[in-house]
């Protein structure tokens, strides 16, 4: 869970311009954080953002249905994509090589400011691609995915992995709850679920393990 200090030094430290956000997780309050770093955002038109602290940041793009001073609702953001020609998007991936940076992946510890580490179109495609090559997946095949996908296993390896071969992905909650993942598993005759050994204990303690349809 970022703090806010940590979301101001990965904010400037990646030069982000826009940032796509969520109202809050948990115990998070990130629009709370935003405001407290930005608070240029109570007066300003959306994708006009000069603010002291994120001097990078233009645009926030809230998830949200919730209307935000300052910030883009996702619903209003997308419907813009209208204004976009086929020409521009073939000019801009005529710019693009395969190992550019795709994503600046933030670490965490219990000590200092996040790491950064830069990956590329390359490094991700085949992380993903060759993961669930090596587990055989086909377009007949259902993933549960109830790992967190700001970390490369549930967005590479599980995003991923499944595009670059037709399967579907399930995800059972914006969080990880054991009983909606084994109810995923049973109810979408899922083939195949991701976690770690924590969920696995979690999920094997249930009530609802014995009754639950794994073939």
């Amino acid at each position: 869970s970022y703090r806010t200090h940590e979301l101001e030094y990965a904010l400037n430290q990646s030069g982000a311009r826009f940032l796509v956000t969520a109202n809050q997780f948990k115990s998070s309050d990130y629009t709370a954080m935003l405001f407290e770093l930005a608070p240029e955002l109570n007066n300003c038109a959306e994708g006009q953002l000069k603010s002291q602290k994120l001097p990078e940041l233009e645009c926030v793009i809230n998830l949200s249905a919730d209307k935000h001073s300052g910030m883009w609702r996702w619903a209003d953001f997308i419907a813009k994509a209208d204004k976009v020609s086929q020409t521009d998007v073939d000019d801009l991936q005529a710019t693009l090589q395969f190992d550019d940076p795709i994503n600046i992946q933030y670490t965490s510890g219990t000590t200092g400011f996040p790491k950064g580490a830069t990956l590329s179109h390359h490094n991700i495609l085949n992380n993903g691609f060759f993961v669930a090559e090596s587990m055989g997946f086909t377009s007949e095949d259902r993933l549960v995915i109830p790992v967190p996908l700001y970390h490369c296993f549930g967005m590479v390896m599980g995003n991923l992995g499944c595009v670059t071969h037709g399967a579907a992905m399930i995800y059972p909650d914006e969080g990880f709850d054991p009983g909606k993942v084994l109810k995923a598993v049973h109810e979408q005759k899922a083939t195949a679920l991701y976690g770690v050994p924590t969920m696995f204990i979690a999920e094997l303690e249930h009530p609802d393990f014995a009754s639950t349809d794994f073939s």
